[in-house]
């Protein structure tokens, strides 16, 4: 039997001006009969949180509450749940999708015509509860820790964008960007038989990081011509596929014109600048396809699965508590802070 008494008094993380936050005191009332009250125990920053911080996410004005890559225990459950018991080691899917529309109706919720994110409407997990709904409820494995399970969101989002991209055995695939996405990425290309993972970033810190987690290659393109590195790679063909992980023009462009003929280029990065150019003569000269990965779509078991067998803890560098949450922040904003997954406890 749960012990939670309603009313239940609970602490919440905004942004509300650029680099700003604060504590919200929220109420949370008993639970609806499909709803599930989850006591955080590790919650990560996740990089669309730090272009909220920045007060530039583009689907995400201010002020914002934070946080929706999470795990903890149930604390409680509504009077209908039964796929969960209060006890339960859990992480969840923090997207919210009608169930009514045509993409909802053919399972394809990503498409979902009135998709929303928990940090978007309602509170995010920066804080000691979250009430979320049953079905994206998940029981983590044993012997995945909480800060595992903080991390399934950002792995369901890279097993997203790679299950698109159908990457194959035998595939020379570019990553451009090693954050944790990027890394996340190459983690679950390699996973997939990708022959070759070659990851490309500005940070040597975050190069070696990858490296350990999958990358065959590693490129500083601010250091060496990535151009130049790639023909040598793959013999001056071009890469199979490639993910742009950054967000960013010129990054857009190194994936774009990276590929062979016939090649496929996935934009994964959150673009604080929504125009951006490219070379749009390769479209016909090489054939190349463009597309991009939002979130998940059945992504989350799969992503479970996997992180049962890669390093899962190597991509959390920082962990703060509730209180210090600028300061977590201010450590993932930093680039000389050699931030990989910031982590805050309650």
């Amino acid at each position: 039997m749960s012990t939670i008494r309603f009313p239940l008094q609970n602490r919440v993380g905004q942004v509300y001006e650029p680099f700003k936050t604060r504590f919200l005191e929220r109420t949370i009332q008993a639970l609806a009969p499909d709803e599930v009250l989850v006591k955080v125990r590790a919650s990560a920053i996740c990089g669309s949180d730090l272009h909220i911080a920045r007060g530039l996410h583009p689907f995400a004005p201010l002020p914002v509450t934070i946080g929706h890559e999470f795990s903890g225990d149930v604390a409680a459950v509504g009077g209908g749940v039964t796929s969960i018991a209060p006890g339960a080691r859990v992480t969840v899917e923090p997207c919210i999708t009608c169930g009514q529309c045509d993409a909802c109706r053919h399972g394809e919720y990503s498409y979902c015509e009135n998709i929303s994110f928990t940090y978007r409407r309602g509170d995010g997990a920066m804080a000691d509860y979250v009430v979320v709904k049953a079905p994206y409820v998940y029981e983590l494995p044993q012997d995945l820790s909480y800060e595992a399970g903080a991390l399934i969101e950002p792995l369901s989002v890279a097993t997203h964008a790679v299950r698109r991209a159908q990457v194959g055995l035998g595939e020379t695939v570019l990553i451009v960007g090693a954050g944790a996405i990027g890394m996340m990425v190459g983690a679950i290309c390699r996973r997939c038989g990708a022959a070759q993972v070659i990851i490309a970033d500005l940070s040597d810190q975050r190069l070696e990081a990858a490296l350990g987690l999958g990358a065959t290659h590693a490129v500083n393109s601010g250091k060496q011509d990535l151009e130049r590195e790639l023909a040598r790679l793959t013999g001056g063909k071009g890469v199979d596929k490639s993910f742009e992980c950054v967000g960013r023009e010129v990054c857009f462009n190194q994936a774009v014109t990276a590929l062979k003929k016939n090649g496929t280029c996935t934009a994964v990065g959150i673009y604080e600048q929504p125009l951006v150019s490219f070379p749009a003569g390769r479209l016909i000269t090489h054939e190349i396809h463009i597309q991009g990965a939002q979130g998940y779509c059945w992504d989350f078991p799969i992503a479970i699965a996997a992180a049962r067998e890669l390093p899962m803890e190597r991509f959390v560098t920082h962990t703060f508590p509730l209180d210090q949450l600028q300061a977590a922040l201010e450590t993932a904003l930093d680039p000389a802070s050699g931030s990989i997954k910031v982590v805050v406890r309650p």
